[in-house]
């Protein structure tokens, strides 16, 4: 199988790609246009800021090829919410692949922002791995609203979609690849499908 790792020049690429290594694969990291579309499988990373993330996808002419990727694409963190159409962070345009805002978190009583650390899930699709009451690890200050696209959500003073999809793209808010058996499961999942 042919995975692509897209390099936007920020994120969590090495801690990703050591994930799929442990299913015996050798992703490619690439902010080559055509190797992103000629993959078999895409993943798009992320850990930054949003406005950053996008002029960097820009940049490097990736906006298009993003959006027009037909094969199982995996949006992780950041990488989820660039996903959508607009980011409260930096007031940032994102790629408008599913419809929905990222917001900022608001902070409250034991629920800090950045949200940092372990929370359990409600899950609505269980063929992404995930299972309801898995714990998973998350690493955020913005989330996306929940809506049609959300498949798995955790409550942080407001439900937050910790996984979200739509037709063939697959996005995650919290990060799989340190969220052990349970981040496993569902990179497994993206992996199979």
């Amino acid at each position: 199988m042919d995975l692509v790792i897209v390099d936007v020049g920020c994120g969590n690429i090495g801690s990703v790609g050591i994930a799929f290594e442990r299913f015996g694969l050798s992703p490619v990291i690439s902010g080559d246009p055509e190797t992103i579309a000629a993959a078999d499988k895409v993943i798009l990373p992320g850990v930054g800021a949003a406005g950053y993330a996008m002029e960097e996808i820009v940049k490097r002419g990736l906006a298009g090829t993003l959006r027009g990727l037909t094969q199982p694409v995996l949006g992780i963190c950041l990488g989820m919410q660039m996903l959508f159409e607009h980011s409260e962070e930096e007031g940032t345009d994102c790629l408008g692949i599913i419809p929905g805002r990222v917001r900022k978190l608001s902070p409250a009583p034991g629920m800090p922002v950045p949200h940092m650390g372990w929370s359990s899930l409600q899950v609505r699709d269980d063929r992404i791995g995930l299972r309801t009451g898995d714990y998973v690890y998350f690493a955020h200050s913005f989330a996306v609203d929940a809506g049609p696209a959300t498949v798995a959500s955790a409550d942080y003073g407001r439900e937050i979609p910790a996984a979200v999809r739509a037709r063939n793209f697959l996005g995650a808010q919290f990060h799989p690849e340190r969220s052990g058996e349970a981040g496993a499961r569902f990179l497994e999942s993206f992996l199979n499908a």
